[in-house]
């Protein structure tokens, strides 16, 4: 059976609990595209990296960014009395770019193979 680190733990946590906010408690519209991804957690659980996607352009990026941070103290407080750690950690939100790097990888081994096709 795999060990798994407290913060970790604490994180897998800390993503279930702003998840089920978004969708039930914060009625921001600009957050109505976002979803969280993973959420990182210094070792001494003091910081905790919130990464989202939010579909659409750079424009609803940025705004689902800005309602996040809006809304950071509300999900900080909720989170308190959720999870009831002795200090709850900072919230650093961060979009997630590894759906669209994988989207790019996937373009160009889809090239390539098209490449080797051709000269087959």
């Amino acid at each position: 059976m795999r060990q798994y680190k407290r913060s970790q733990r604490v994180g897998d946590l800390i993503r279930e609990v702003i998840s089920e906010m978004i969708l039930r408690d914060l009625g921001d519209p600009r957050l109505e595209t976002v979803t969280i991804t993973e959420v990182e957690m210094t070792p001494d659980l003091k910081l905790a990296r919130v990464f989202f996607s939010a579909r659409g352009d750079q424009r609803r990026e940025g705004a689902a960014l800005q309602g996040l941070e809006s809304a950071a103290g509300f999900i900080k407080k909720n989170l308190g009395r959720e999870l009831r750690l002795r200090c709850m950690p900072e919230l650093i939100f961060q979009l997630d770019r590894s759906f669209e790097y994988g989207s790019k990888i996937d373009r160009l081994i889809r090239i390539i193979q098209d490449e080797k096709e051709k000269d087959s």
